[in-house]
């Protein structure tokens, strides 16, 4: 068949045979093919709706956890402030108790200090009267040539105690102020 007879614009049989074949394969890809495809991919579709509600759904519940973590963190943190608030109000108060206890126990071993001084006084001022009674007693016997009877020597060692208390207590007052 030469080429000039034959015209590619007019159907020959070969192209009618072709198209008819065309059309019949679409026919069964539309009759079975294609349902099938179609609902695969429903089902397909279905599924990746259903994965991302869940992934919605996940993604609130996660902001509803850490919406919560955040409110009982910050719960934690109050309570924590209040604790160590507490804490520190005992220990001030505490630290006052022990400030009072320790002042009063001061007060108390000073007290204490100037009684023990006083007696220790009394009995250095009573030690040297009773020195100084015998000294003058024997600077007497010398001086007069005799012995003192008892009560005359009772009598002149009551004077000089007399006498040393008070310029003992003379001596204190003026010391103590």
């Amino acid at each position: 068949m030469p080429f000039a007879t034959s015209n590619f614009l007019v159907p020959n049989g070969t192209f009618i045979v072709v198209l008819l074949a065309f059309i019949i394969v679409l026919g069964v890809i539309a009759k079975f093919v294609l349902p099938v495809l179609n609902a695969a991919l429903t089902e397909r579709q279905e599924q990746i709706r259903g994965e991302l509600a869940a992934a919605d759904q996940a993604k609130a519940d996660a902001e509803e956890a850490d919406a919560t973590r955040r409110t009982e963190l910050e719960q934690a943190r109050n309570q924590a402030r209040d604790i160590v608030a507490g804490a520190n109000a005992t220990a001030e108060s505490t630290k006052a108790a022990a400030v009072v206890e320790a002042q009063a126990m001061h007060d108390r071993i000073v007290a204490s200090a100037e009684a023990e001084v006083a007696v220790a006084r009394q009995a250095a001022v009573e030690e040297v009267t009773a020195k100084v009674g015998a000294i003058v007693l024997a600077a007497a016997e010398r001086v007069i040539g005799r012995e003192i009877n008892a009560a005359d020597h009772q009598d002149l060692i009551n004077e000089a105690i007399a006498a040393v208390r008070t310029e003992t207590s003379g001596a204190a007052a003026g010391g103590a102020r």
